[in-house]
């Protein structure tokens, strides 16, 4: 048996070091409970900004817009950087696989990033999201296929698809046959057809998904932009390979943990093999570029 949490929390926005600190504490409190493995929420470190504009208009951009870009590009990480050293020097200490997400800044540009640490050689993977959602294209920048790899570890084969790139179907494939045993999916996506959408992964690719989702509330957001900023309601779940909801949704802040078993992916290979027997490579293929 392996003990696995997602952790629902907030980001302190454009406060990169306060979140760092709410980070760790949740990752201690996973720990303790046993868990060898934590996954937290899409954009945790760097914030997902929910609600503003950063003053875009088709055609044109204002100088508050501008303003408000530069705070939330001085928020980002460098990947790998002082940032990811203090996640890996925990990771380390609690013996604990983590998949956290980040606002990565790479020259001018931020990506939506998908990080993981082992604690014997703290980063090993990450992974840029491949597109970002409707006003997301403003702030970030897309993906490409270096960074869509499955990563052997020893507490199994993890894979993480951010948010709605979970709904590609050629990206979910692509998983798949790298034999993806826990699939990470950090969100912001509060909805119950995510919820749905999750169930439906985990049963067509026979694998363990974990969803954590941000709980960031008005409180989160610095004084002077309470006013324009959104809430994220969390709904945080963990299901199995069949289908069922080990855990959650969460409402509020916390962290949820369930004690899951490797061998329920070939049990329900047995039937459903979607990168194997329940595949037709004579009549399909996929190609990555």
């Amino acid at each position: 048996m392996l003990k696995v949490s997602v952790a629902q929390l907030g980001s302190v926005l454009f406060d990169t070091a306060a979140t760092l600190d709410r980070m760790e504490s949740a990752c201690r409190q996973a720990a303790a409970a046993g868990a060898k493995l934590v996954v937290l929420p899409e954009a945790i470190l760097g914030g997902y900004p929910r609600g503003l504009t950063f003053g875009a208009i088709v055609g044109g951009r204002t100088e508050q817009g501008r303003d408000q870009f530069l705070r939330y590009s001085n928020a980002a990480a460098r990947v790998p950087g002082p940032e990811t050293e203090r996640i890996a020097h925990w990771s380390k200490e609690l013996d604990l696989h983590l998949v956290t997400g980040v606002i990565e800044r790479d020259h001018g540009t931020l990506y939506c990033t998908s990080l993981l640490f082992s604690p014997d050689a703290g980063l090993i993977a990450k992974h840029r999201k491949l597109m970002p959602t409707g006003s997301e294209r403003l702030i970030w920048g897309q993906g490409d296929a270096s960074t869509m790899q499955v990563v052997d570890t020893a507490i199994g084969r993890i894979g993480m698809a951010i948010c709605w790139e979970n709904y590609m179907p050629l990206y979910r494939q692509h998983l798949y046959s790298q034999g993806v045993q826990l699939w990470c999916a950090p969100t912001v996506d509060v909805r119950e057809i995510w919820q749905t959408s999750m169930r439906h992964i985990a049963y067509e690719g026979r694998c363990f998904v974990l969803s954590p989702c941000q709980y960031f509330t008005k409180q989160d957001w610095p004084a002077d932009l309470r006013d324009q900023g959104g809430e994220i309601d969390g709904h945080s779940l963990i299901v199995s390979p069949f289908g069922e909801v080990l855990a959650g949704p969460l409402s509020g802040e916390g962290i949820l943990t369930a004690d899951i078993n490797l061998d329920d992916i070939p049990r329900g290979k047995y039937d459903l093999d979607v990168a194997g027997h329940y595949n037709r490579p004579d009549i399909f293929e996929l190609r990555i570029r």
